[in-house]
């Protein structure tokens, strides 16, 4: 799809992250497991838009808190001119916050978001070029690897977001990995923004992943209608329920699919038939909170130069503005 400022390139997806075959893998593997990637159809695109919202998810509010209070001295140390690439842009309402400081700055912006979910991306494309007449969009409806490989094209000076502690999703050796192939596509004149939650205790925790609401429970077992739907599964959601525990020596909410009883369950499309046991878990996400300690050492595994980090007031939350170690566009 293409208009003139807008246009929107489909990445072939890739047959390892098919979501018959993941689904496949992943309910006879041991322990079982669904990658969390799949919750952002539609329909979980929205869910997770309205737990941003929720009292008890404060991450997005903390992390807005930071970007309303530092987008200009965010993007004073960024090179003039430069592009605005994102991954896992989704609604994309918290980058307002950068594009607006970008456009104060120089009166055209060039944003490439990337996200997996073709249909979020293309309607907050269109509500931002509605906002800003400076704006072009350049958008990739892809996993994060594929976009990755596109960063490498650009001709410009970059700065990369990745908000939304989208990195705890990551183990923390994943997490440098990930970073150090974007530092591998990028150069000493971009920038990479990242934000991270912060360690905190399980009682501030927990409820931001299960909340009195019931939406993250929601959000979660809407994997379950993804497989019902599509590839004509039998879950009774009824008798499965979302459970989110915070492992403080780790750092890590883990969050579970969890049966509610023994019982098995055919999905017809792959010809299997899985059996759980009473309590049995399958792993849906984690997600890493970070020291500042560990900050630091996720910077220097990915080969990045840590620059700056800002937090919101009651230091929940923080936002690092990192550069590659690079020669100079």
């Amino acid at each position: 799809m293409s208009s003139r400022r807008l246009t929107i390139e489909r990445a072939a997806p890739r047959p390892a992250l098919d979501f018959a075959g993941e689904v496949a893998r992943g309910l006879t593997a041991v322990p079982k497991r669904i990658p969390c990637r799949f919750f952002y159809d539609a329909v979980g695109s929205a869910l997770f838009d309205e737990i941003c919202r929720l009292p008890e998810y404060y991450l997005t509010r903390a992390e807005d808190e930071i970007l309303a209070a530092h987008a200009d001295e965010i993007v004073a140390a960024c090179a003039p001119g430069c592009a605005l690439v994102e991954l896992g842009s989704g609604s994309a309402l918290k980058t307002r916050r950068v594009i607006e400081a970008l456009l104060r700055r120089a009166p055209g912006l060039v944003y490439r978001p990337i996200d997996i979910a073709e249909q979020v991306l293309l309607a907050s494309s269109r509500a931002l070029l509605d906002r800003y007449p400076g704006l072009s969009i350049e958008a990739v409806a892809a996993e994060y690897a594929d976009g990755l490989e596109r960063l490498g094209r650009l001709a410009e000076p970059a700065l990369v977001l990745w908000l939304g502690s989208n990195i705890g999703n990551f183990d923390r050796d994943e997490a440098a990995r990930f970073l150090g192939r974007v530092t591998r596509g990028l150069t000493a004149r971009d920038r990479v923004l990242v934000g991270i939650d912060l360690r905190k205790p399980k009682a501030v925790l927990e409820p931001a992943y299960d909340d009195a609401r019931g939406v993250t429970a929601r959000f979660n077992l809407h994997l379950l209608e993804r497989i019902n739907a599509e590839l004509g599964g039998r879950f009774d959601l009824a008798r499965f329920r979302h459970v989110a525990p915070y492992d403080e020596a780790l750092g890590r909410i883990d969050m579970y699919v969890e049966s509610a009883r023994a019982q098995d369950v055919e999905i017809a499309a792959l010809g299997l038939s899985v059996a759980f046991e009473a309590g049995e878990r399958v792993h849906t996400e984690s997600s890493y909170k970070y020291s500042p300690e560990e900050i630091e050492t996720l910077a220097r595994g990915a080969g990045l130069a840590l620059e700056r980090t800002w937090t919101d007031r009651r230091r929940r939350f923080a936002l690092v503005l990192c550069a590659p170690r690079g020669p100079a566009r």
